[in-house]
């Protein structure tokens, strides 16, 4: 299991085959790559299985090559049917779908110098939260040993970020300066900076603290996969999802995508175009994870703050690989007041992503107004 989403395996892949499975979408989250957080957002898992579906089905529409199967109708479940037998397209879904079928490839552990740091998501899917760069700080992870273990398809650990801005929160505020993208200021400042092109980063998948990497050591580290490809995959993926966003209204930020590998071609896996993998604005307001991560920012800078102590220290233990076993920390739940305007949140922003009532929630225009004070 993920820290957000619970994991079903129908068929197994092989090193010639793919095999089949699930996602079951929970209510949990997580932010700034902690795991699993002490209280549930409702509805949260389904709002993000609807917005995956759509995106995915977009993209089949565009001819990219994803892992997506469809749906699981939760009506035809609730009458009995085996989930494998009630795999739908989403439109014919009978309500908001909680399981995604998809496609499985293999998965290799991750050697790691000091244990088994691999066979997990390390991440949250935040395309904002990466650590920064630090090549010394992966040394201890055997890529070779994972490629030698993964046959002829594969996960590429790696996750591809795109940015098309730079919101306040994006960590590439931390690593990178305004000339470097040709824009005529000399510090970022405390807005939202649209970006002249999309910028495309490589980022590790597996490694316990996310590190984005040059784009020779992705090169390393992709294996068989061609970086090239992966940057234009990811390149077609923010193309569909930005102009769906425009269209509804909002505005598309930044995201990632993850990869498989498998005869010669790559294509997209895990989710793509979610509240979670990418980050969306309404009418000025921020209405994807970066509210809930912004909020802990204001509301509990202790415990964020010695996340960020962790994940600087682990560097000085080489045999530590979780920086979580050294946080002295822990998060607060969210308040009540503020969980319910982050469900209606997601469920307005779901309903409007998709053109469809999914959800019982206000609309999009009073549900974005409702976290703008959070």
């Amino acid at each position: 299991m993920t820290s957000v989403k619970e994991f079903r395996v129908v068929e197994s892949a092989s090193d010639d085959a793919l095999g089949r499975g699930r996602f079951v979408f929970t209510d949990a989250y997580s932010v700034f790559d902690w795991g699993q957080m002490p209280d549930a957002i409702p509805n949260k898992g389904a709002s993000l299985c609807a917005m995956g579906a759509y995106n995915f089905e977009l993209l089949e529409a565009e001819g990219v090559p994803t892992h997506y199967r469809g749906v699981v109708d939760p009506d035809a479940v609730d009458a009995g049917a085996d989930p494998e037998e009630a795999v739908v397209d989403l439109d014919e879904a009978g309500g908001a779908p909680t399981e995604m079928a998809i496609e499985l490839t293999q998965v290799p552990d991750l050697p790691y110098e000091g244990g088994d740091a691999g066979d997990g998501d390390a991440g949250d899917g935040d395309a904002g939260d990466g650590a920064g760069t630090d090549d010394d700080y992966g040394a201890g992870y055997d890529y070779d040993a994972y490629h030698a273990a993964a046959g002829g398809n594969f996960l590429v650990p790696l996750e591809i970020v795109f940015r098309n801005t730079v919101p306040v929160g994006s960590s590439l505020r931390k690593r990178r300066e305004p000339a470097d993208f040709d824009l005529d200021f000399d510090e970022w400042p405390d807005e939202v900076v649209d970006l002249p092109e999309p910028v495309v980063e490589f980022s590790t998948k597996y490694e316990e603290q996310d590190r984005y990497l040059t784009r020779e050591e992705a090169d390393r580290i992709s294996g068989a996969a061609d970086v090239d490809a992966l940057e234009a995959l990811a390149r077609d993926v923010n193309r569909v999802v930005t102009d769906r966003a425009e269209a509804q209204g909002f505005v598309h930020e930044d995201g990632k995508i993850e990869c498989l590998y498998v005869d010669g071609e790559v294509r997209v896996a895990d989710v793509v175009g979610t509240f979670d993998e990418n980050r969306f604005a309404y009418d000025g307001q921020e209405v994807s994870k970066e509210v809930v991560r912004q909020w802990y920012k204001r509301n509990d800078p202790e415990w964020v703050e010695a996340v960020a102590e962790a994940k600087d220290a682990v560097e000085d233990y080489p045999d530590v690989a979780d920086w979580r076993t050294i946080c002295d920390d822990s998060p607060t739940e969210l308040p009540a007041d503020v969980l319910g305007a982050i469900a209606d949140l997601y469920g307005a922003g779901a309903n409007a992503y998709t053109g469809a009532d999914w959800f019982d929630a206000p609309g999009i225009d009073d549900a974005v107004d409702a976290v703008r004070d959070l």
